[in-house]
């Protein structure tokens, strides 16, 4: 794994801590009812939170078919179920915060935790939507609280006609996608060449959205 280095945030507050959500969060309106949110550094202290995510957790190594063949998944997985205890009590914090904040708009819970490990430069995901669940014929959210060293998530819509817009998203982070943003537009982690070190996404998602 390339070499991770701290964030001076952290290293001047070391006391991991999950900040509060309203008046803070910062809105992107998009095209056709989408729309993001996006707190930088809203974990304080998540280095600590990295180490346990980066050690700790049982990581899996996938392969799918691609095309006429299979491959490797250019990332580590590893999925969280409802009633499956988070490996890392701020995360279990996390998501109560955010079920708080966004339970009128949302009118339900998020649940599960599907978590990525980029190890490097050369780990990514390509362009997608959340759309194999409900999410594919209404609206709904999806909550990514990064840790570790920045990555770049990319947004572009998918009829096209608008700028990409890019995000760098690391030690603490978080964006939310809401409204249509996994039908009407599409995201992706690209690879690098620049040297980067490892970063963990962690997806806070309802019940059937994926």
């Amino acid at each position: 794994m390339s070499s991770y280095q701290p964030s001076m945030f952290d290293l001047m507050s070391p006391v991991t801590a999950v900040e509060t959500l309203p008046g803070r969060l910062t809105r992107h309106r998009l095209t056709a009812g989408a729309w993001v949110d996006v707190l930088p550094g809203w974990i304080t202290g998540s280095d600590a939170v990295f180490e346990t995510l980066r050690h700790d957790v049982d990581w899996r190594a996938e392969r799918r078919q691609m095309y006429d063949g299979v491959v490797d998944v250019p990332r580590l997985l590893r999925w969280y179920a409802g009633d499956e205890p988070l490996p890392h009590p701020a995360l279990t914090e996390a998501r109560s915060r955010l079920n708080a904040h966004y339970a009128d708009e949302l009118g339900e819970e998020f649940v599960t935790a599907g978590m990525c490990l980029y190890r490097d430069g050369r780990d990514s995901v390509a362009w997608h939507g959340d759309t194999l669940g409900r999410s594919a014929t209404a609206d709904t959210m999806v909550a990514i609280v990064s840790f570790g060293s920045p990555r770049n998530l990319l947004l572009r819509p998918r009829a096209g006609g608008h700028d990409t817009l890019r995000f760098p998203l690391g030690h603490g982070d978080l964006i939310v996608m809401g409204g249509s943003c996994q039908r009407t537009w599409e995201h992706a982690v690209p690879k690098t060449a620049r040297p980067v070190g490892p970063r963990v996404s962690v997806q806070f998602r309802p019940i059937d959205v994926a």
